[in-house]
């Protein structure tokens, strides 16, 4: 029986609501255009706004300096060109901060989702107090502002990438690191509040760089059409991520794509998580070194001495990394059979290790893949691009708020806003 008491659905959206969000759509479908700019006609068509009332919204953005326009572009229909609209090199910009096992890699977006400003520092993180390492980052992430500010770029928010189970903003375990309970966010705000005595505190989020790599992958790597997939990116630990799509699946608590810690082998090696026989155990960079005989050494030092081994055809290295292409490919076909994605993504050292890799872990997802739809060469086993690192995918996802609500930051364009 139908109910005559009626609850609303949400407050209803006034002018200044609705006006608010078509300036995200038309800000969001400039910066989608091609470098050659988008014309109010094509924003227009694209929205399915009003050329007037597009006009409109231009000029406010225009105005504001998320946008500029310049010279002349042809739609190759009939009528006057348009002037080329492309979104501001300067203004509002994002601040992402790798914290990984032996590195620090810090990144600064523009609106276009260009990396502008880039820092990396090879660190050894493992047992140092998290608070240290996060204070280390943050002078890092001092420097890079520094930098960027003299490109007229102001991040509005800082993202953390960091490797383990994040949940609201602390980690609650990162065994390679040896952190757990650690309130990432708040140690590194407080830090790089320490480091710019005077200056606008930042917001930081903390999320996971695995999570943070596949985003930069979607939004900038070469997937073209594939909108499901999912990311492993080989480092000291092997780290997950899926995308489903389009959009990243998180799970109930935050903590979906570890699938570094599926178990290979039940009696296998004691992993740093606690369990035996681990994926990372056996493909991870510590483990490939180890097989290989390439002692190892911070910078990434030793992974290009197992790459140029294997380039040279050293039986013992080419047989190391066509080991953990099995295993993978082991682990792999579960996932592949239990979420039936549109390809794998192989990131961080799996990316440049791919010709003697993918061989054998193609030939596991042939022969376990039950759809039969799995086969060598079909392109579905696919390194990552050079553009797709979590400190990218953290800088860019500040930006989204960004672009959701551009007349909240209008007044961060000189970086005189707290």
């Amino acid at each position: 029986m139908k109910s005559n008491n009626v609850t609303p659905l949400g407050p209803k959206a006034d002018k200044d609501t609705v006006r608010r969000s078509n300036l995200s759509l038309v800000l969001r479908a400039v910066r989608d255009e091609a470098e050659g700019g988008a014309t109010r006609a094509a924003v227009a068509a694209r929205v399915g706004l009003t050329r007037a009332a597009v006009s409109s919204l231009v000029e406010q953005l225009l105005g504001t300096g998320f946008l500029t326009e310049s010279g002349k572009t042809f739609s190759g229909q009939a009528g006057r060109p348009g002037t080329a609209l492309k979104v501001a090199r300067t203004g509002p910009a994002g601040l992402g901060v790798e914290i990984n096992i032996d590195y620090v890699s810090v990144c600064v977006v523009d609106l276009a989702g260009t990396g502008r400003v880039r820092l990396t520092e090879h660190l050894d993180n493992r047992g140092a107090p998290p608070a240290e390492v996060l204070a280390r980052a943050a002078g890092i992430a001092a420097r890079t502002l520094e930098s960027a500010r003299e490109q007229e770029l102001f991040p509005v928010g800082v993202a953390l990438a960091l490797p383990g189970l994040v949940s609201g903003g602390a980690v609650r375990q990162a065994p390679n690191l040896g952190w757990n309970r650690v309130p990432a966010d708040e140690l590194f705000a407080a830090a790089l509040a320490a480091e710019r005595p005077g200056g606008a505190a930042l917001p930081v989020r903390a999320e996971n760089e695995a999570n943070l790599a596949a985003l930069a992958e979607l939004w900038f790597g070469g997937l073209d059409a594939v909108r499901s997939f999912l990311y492993l990116t080989g480092e000291i630990g092997v780290g997950g991520a899926l995308v489903i799509d389009g959009e990243l699946l998180r799970g109930a608590h935050g903590f979906a794509g570890e699938i570094g810690h599926v178990v290979v082998d039940a009696e296998g090696p004691e992993c740093r998580c606690g369990s035996r026989g681990c994926l990372e155990r056996y493909a991870g960079q510590a483990a490939l070194l180890r097989a290989a005989g390439i002692e190892e050494s911070g910078g990434g030092a030793g992974v290009a001495e197992l790459e140029r081994r294997a380039r040279a055809g050293d039986e013992r290295a080419v047989a190391a990394v066509a080991e953990a292409g099995r295993m993978l490919g082991r682990v792999l076909s579960g996932a592949v059979n239990l979420l039936d994605p549109d390809a794998v993504v192989l990131g961080g050292i799996y990316r440049n290790l791919m010709p003697w890799l993918s061989p054998s872990a193609d030939e596991e997802l042939t022969g376990r893949v039950v759809s039969g739809l799995w086969s060598p060469g079909s392109g579905r086993l696919r390194a990552s691009s050079v553009a797709g690192d979590a400190a990218r995918g953290a800088a860019a996802l500040v930006l989204t708020r960004v672009l959701a609500d551009p007349v909240a930051y209008a007044g961060r364009l000189t970086g005189s806003a707290g």
